[in-house]
């Protein structure tokens, strides 16, 4: 209940208006547009490794900082404990330019998630694996306007590949069936028992690149993500056993790609940020503001509805032919049509009228919590009131109708 008070204060302070992606993101928001909704929603649709792979890359990020200032409270400075990431960051930008020091001459770049506080950091780095996931993301309301540094660790042109679509959601949405559906795995945490080392940072960079970047195995699960080609990494040419050996004649590269493994992920993660805000957020708030019923649990009403309707009908028509008496027995024709055309309504509209007025939605088929979000409350609400006139008007037409007939026995 304690975390309850600063979201009602944030709720009443964004008035008569729906969350932003960044506020879901930061926990603030409530159900049924909370970010456990929004990774249900992802998880439905097979899409949940895109808002893995943001979180795993935060997490990395939030791990560098950190061992940026471990450096830096060793009395050392970044410069003399890693000159190589200091002469790539001086020259061509980092999100860390704040916390290495760079700042003169250097454009800060910004990510969508490194105005993180010390609470939130904690509060990740204690996640344990399941689908109630922290990202972890400063609550400034604002979006990320950072431009990337350029990522060059062996990143090979291949053959043209057919045109593809331009988010990673609709690549998903066109391979995922439910037969291929699959466990989602938690971000990646690497628990602070020691200071954290450069293989630490190259250890985080690898099960990045693994899980999300390089093609699966034969025969496993496949958690790769779609980037357009000129964010995609082929290769990694790191290992997390050992730092790059200045007797080794790939010392060059290898030092090189070691300077960049703070920032390598950072492009395809505010692609991600962008692609998650103007695709699958969107329609998120489509299905949860809007409605309070799965697509499954929409479809069961589709397929009730059509049989209760059918039994009705053939009720009533059977009512008019054996022209049964008194005719005001017709009047009980509403039962079956009020549930046929509430089922029916409800799949149209993928919302349930009496799951409003008691406050629920839908979380998986035919499980609910309680609404709440004050503005999407009262927009249910009122969505809600709407579809109940339709149906008390469809019900009574219907009736009537059938009432006012004439009896005539075949």
């Amino acid at each position: 209940m304690e975390n309850d008070t600063p979201q009602d204060d944030w709720s009443l302070d964004r008035g008569n208006r729906l969350p932003s992606f960044t506020e879901v993101l930061s926990r603030r928001t409530r159900p049924p547009v909370d970010l456990f909704m929004f990774y249900l929603f992802l998880q439905r649709e097979g899409q949940e490794d895109v808002l893995d792979f943001w979180l795993d890359v935060q997490q990395h990020e939030n791990l560098c900082r950190a061992y940026f200032k471990d450096v830096r409270k060793s009395g050392r400075t970044i410069k003399d404990d890693w000159p190589q990431f200091w002469d790539y960051a001086r020259k061509r930008g980092s999100i860390y330019g704040n916390v290495v020091g760079i700042n003169a001459g250097t454009a800060a770049k910004r990510s969508t998630g490194e105005l993180i506080s010390d609470a939130e950091k904690a509060r990740l780095a204690r996640a344990d694996a399941g689908p109630s996931v922290s990202p972890g993301l400063y609550p400034d309301g604002k979006r990320s306007v950072s431009p990337s540094p350029a990522i060059a660790i062996a990143v090979e042109e291949k053959e043209r590949e057919p045109s593809r679509s331009m988010t990673p959601f609709s690549q998903l949405r066109a391979r995922h069936s439910l037969s291929s559906r699959r466990g989602s795995r938690a971000p990646t945490v690497i628990p602070r028992s020691s200071p954290i080392t450069r293989l630490d940072l190259i250890a985080s960079a690898e099960r990045i690149f693994f899980r999300y970047l390089a093609p699966p195995a034969p025969n496993q699960p496949s958690h790769e993500i779609y980037l357009p080609p000129s964010f995609r990494l082929h290769t990694f040419p790191l290992s997390s056993t050992q730092l790059p050996s200045t007797t080794s004649p790939e010392y060059e590269i290898e030092s090189s790609a070691l300077a960049q493994v703070p920032d390598m992920f950072h492009l395809q993660k505010e692609y991600c940020f962008r692609a998650m805000e103007q695709d699958a957020f969107p329609r998120f708030l489509r299905a949860k503001a809007f409605g309070n019923l799965t697509p499954v649990s929409a479809l069961v009403r589709l397929v009730a509805g059509m049989i209760v309707l059918w039994i009705g009908l053939a009720v009533a028509f059977a009512l008019v032919f054996l022209d049964v008496q008194p005719k005001s027995k017709r009047f009980f024709l509403f039962i079956p049509f009020s549930i046929a055309i509430l089922f029916l309504i409800s799949h149209q509209y993928e919302l349930d009228p009496i799951l409003v007025f008691l406050g629920q939605s839908e979380t998986t088929p035919f499980r609910t919590l309680a609404i709440k979000e004050p503005y999407v409350g009262k927009l249910l609400l009122g969505r809600a009131i709407w579809v109940s006139v339709l149906v008390t008007f469809l019900v009574t037409a219907l009736t009537l109708l059938f009432w006012a007939v004439p009896g005539h026995r075949l």
